[in-house]
Parts: C-alpha cells; sequence; structure tokens
C-alpha cells in the first residue's frame, strides 16, 4: 500500500505532507496554547492538523519502510549508515506528533469546555511535545536529505 504510487516511490512524494503538517501543527498548537485571544481563530485548525499530522506521519514511516524494503535492503558503507540515521527518527516522530495530537485536541476540548487549570496543564504540556515534535521533523528531513543529496 504505501510501496508506489503511480509508479514512482511513494516515500518521496508523501514525506511532504509530514513535513509540512508537523510543522504547522507545531506552530498552530504552540499560538493556541500561548495566545489566548488566537484561539477562536486557531480550534479548527489545531483540531484538523492534530489528525492528519500524524496521519501524514505514519504514512511516510510506512512508505519508508517499504521504500529501504525494495530498493535498500542490502546497502552498506556510508549510504547504509545515512539511511539507518534517517530511519532512526522515524518512530520517535511518530510518537511525538501523535502525542502532540492527543493533548492539543484535548487542550482545545478543555479551553472550550472552560476548565481553566486542566487546560493550562495541557498547554504546557502540547507546548513540550510541540517543541520536541519540531526537533524530529527536522532531524528526520535533515537527515533524509543527506542521506539522498549527500549534503
Amino acid at each position: 500500500m504505501f510501496d508506489e504510487i503511480m509508479g514512482l516511490p511513494a516515500h518521496p512524494l508523501i514525506i511532504h505532507f509530514a513535513v509540512v503538517l508537523t510543522p504547522l501543527l507545531v506552530a498552530a498548537s504552540i499560538a493556541y496554547a500561548l495566545v489566548p485571544r488566537f484561539q477562536p481563530y486557531l480550534a479548527w485548525a489545531v483540531v484538523l492538523l492534530s489528525l492528519a499530522a500524524p496521519a501524514a506521519v505514519f504514512a511516510a514511516r510506512q512508505s519508508g519502510a517499504a521504500l529501504k524494503q525494495a530498493r535498500f535492503a542490502e546497502v552498506e558503507g556510508e549510504l547504509g549508515q545515512s539511511i539507518a540515521s534517517h530511519e532512526s527518527f522515524a518512530t520517535p516522530l511518530l510518537l511525538s506528533t501523535i502525542g502532540l495530537g492527543v493533548a492539543s485536541l484535548s487542550m482545545v476540548y478543555l479551553w472550550r469546555a472552560k476548565l481553566r487549570v486542566p487546560a493550562w496543564v495541557l498547554s504546557a504540556v502540547s507546548v513540550a511535545l510541540a517543541v520536541v515534535a519540531g526537533y524530529y521533523v527536522f532531524r528526520a528531513g535533515d537527515s533524509g536529505a543527506r542521506a539522498v543529496w549527500g549534503l
């Protein structure tokens, strides 16, 4: 399922969703948590991104595993190390994005329900998870670009 799209390897196509949606979720969650006057404008964006970003990261992770299995299973040396380094960021990115999505959805719910103390706690958790997800999306993207382009 995650192997090809119209004859092209799926991973280079799918990763763009993850690399765009995850930073958008990070930014929207932080803005929602820290700037209450923006909350009415950002609520639906945070909800939609909380669902879409983890799905995009999951698809990118699965398509990357399929690409490695199909074309790079036997690769060794410097390229093999680059691929392994890139692959090592997939699971932490997925887990942090799922955590951020759950925390952000809960944060929106609690703010809208006017439960201030739990909302502030979840806001702090969301900001922390946003920093972690932002770190891992950067590292995954950077290591992937270095593996492909030799930067």
